[in-house]
């Protein structure tokens, strides 16, 4: 899906500024030999950078409309809200100064399956046709159309018979990023490979390797899988601070449409990280003691975050069988990078005790509906045990058989009572 035409912006008030700041031998029409050009106001991008967008030489003979060419398609890049130059003159010929000023908003590419070459050696040879793409784009302006063009020489030049294509992410609203993708290919995954990783960890990624093989070459399809599934599998074995890179491709084979490519993910596992000690504050309802039972990380055990995050729940799930719904738990990691070690801060914020609301039963026919409503022992008053709605249905279940139950539960946060729905259906 090709991106609608962006908005350019209109330079003709700079045209007649700069025509202002010629010298009366230029506005004459004559030509003058460049022998300097001195870029002013840009905080983005380099000197040279700009220079060579303008396509100007020194040593060569530049006139009036040259210069007004120039300040047209830096404007139409989008890079510059505002352009202007002046000239001076040196025994030699005319010296040129631009000043610009920086266009505000600039957002990132991505290449969804440009898989002829690597991130940074396509930002590299992009950045050679196209002096003033960094990486980001500006909202406005030619330079996405900029990039598409010079995408499909890359790939006319690799005698790679794809299309070239770009997008606004979202199609709608405000832009995020513009993606660039190639059509008229099958871009299929070969075999996946992780540098990087010690011997004994490759193991945990086998799985993923069989997934992948066969599938579809989407570059923000393989960062999510690594971001979801192989960085939490080394932070659960505690390395904190591990790294996977971006997926290199690399082309094993074209026939016809298809083309194979072997993956390598980089891995940078960093430092093992052990537990120092937990601290828990704000416990005041419930024993301490019954809140560390459902903590499994002890003090000189390697980190497990993951599972951290597990016992958090247990954690407020323990406060909601006792009434306390609203209660609030976090934990704060304190890392030490020079043993390395990390100690967490358990926060506990207990809150209001609920009280039992109302209960509804839904999907039942009336007999079994008053007759499981009676079996329903949380009176209205009683103190909130949220454990219970789950033990309530898995006897129901060896009552009425083969139905689907779920529950929902609603807080009344004024009252500080909690209204319970179950809902039951047959299944398929």
């Amino acid at each position: 899906m090709t991106s609608r035409p962006l908005p350019t912006i209109s330079f003709c008030f700079v045209l007649i500024l700069a025509a202002i700041a010629l010298p009366a031998q230029m506005r004459q029409g004559s030509a003058q030999k460049l022998v300097s050009i001195k870029v002013i106001g840009t905080k983005r991008y380099k000197s040279e950078d700009v220079i060579r967008a303008t396509g100007l030489q020194l040593g060569t003979v530049v006139h009036k409309d040259d210069l007004e060419d120039v300040v047209r398609a830096l404007g139409e890049s989008g890079a510059f809200s505002d352009i202007s130059y002046s000239l001076g003159f040196a025994p030699g010929g005319t010296k040129l100064e631009l000043t610009v000023r920086d266009s505000q908003r600039f957002v990132p590419v991505t290449f969804d399956n440009v898989v002829w070459f690597s991130g940074p050696e396509l930002i590299n040879k992009l950045h050679a046709s196209i002096p003033l793409f960094d990486g980001e784009v500006p909202v406005t302006g030619q330079m996405v159309s900029q990039i598409s063009d010079a995408l499909q020489v890359l790939l006319d030049e690799k005698k790679v018979a794809a299309q070239v294509e770009h997008a606004r992410v979202p199609d709608d609203g405000a832009i995020d990023s513009f993606n660039f993708s190639v059509t008229g290919l099958h871009i299929t995954i070969r075999n996946v490979e992780f540098s990087g990783a010690d011997a004994g960890e490759l193991p945990m990624f086998d799985i993923a390797k069989i997934r992948l093989q066969g599938a579809e070459y989407v570059l923000p399809t393989l960062r999510a899988l690594a971001d979801e599934h192989f960085l939490p599998a080394y932070r659960e074995r505690g390395y904190l601070k591990a790294a996977i890179g971006d997926p290199q491709p690399h082309v094993a084979s074209t026939e016809g449409r298809q083309v194979l490519v072997d993956v390598t993910f980089p891995v940078h596992p960093g430092e093992l990280y052990e537990v120092s000690g937990l601290e828990i504050s704000g416990c005041k309802a419930l024993p301490e003691s019954s809140v560390r039972s459902v903590i499994h990380l002890k003090a000189g055990q390697k980190t497990n975050p993951i599972q951290l995050e597990k016992d958090v729940e247990a954690m407020k799930q323990l406060y909601g069988a006792h009434g306390y719904m609203a209660a609030n738990v976090s934990a704060e990691p304190k890392l030490d990078d020079a043993r390395p070690t990390v100690q967490y801060l358990i926060r506990i914020s207990e809150g209001d005790v609920y009280r039992m609301g109302d209960f509804k039963i839904y999907g039942l026919d009336s007999p079994t509906k008053a007759r499981l409503t009676n079996e329903w022992t949380l009176r209205s008053g009683d103190v909130y045990d949220s454990s219970y709605p789950g033990r309530f249905i898995e006897q129901a279940y060896k009552e009425i058989g083969d139905w689907n139950a779920t529950y929902r539960e609603y807080l009344d946060e004024k009252e500080k009572t909690v209204d319970v729905a179950v809902r039951f259906d047959p299944r398929p």
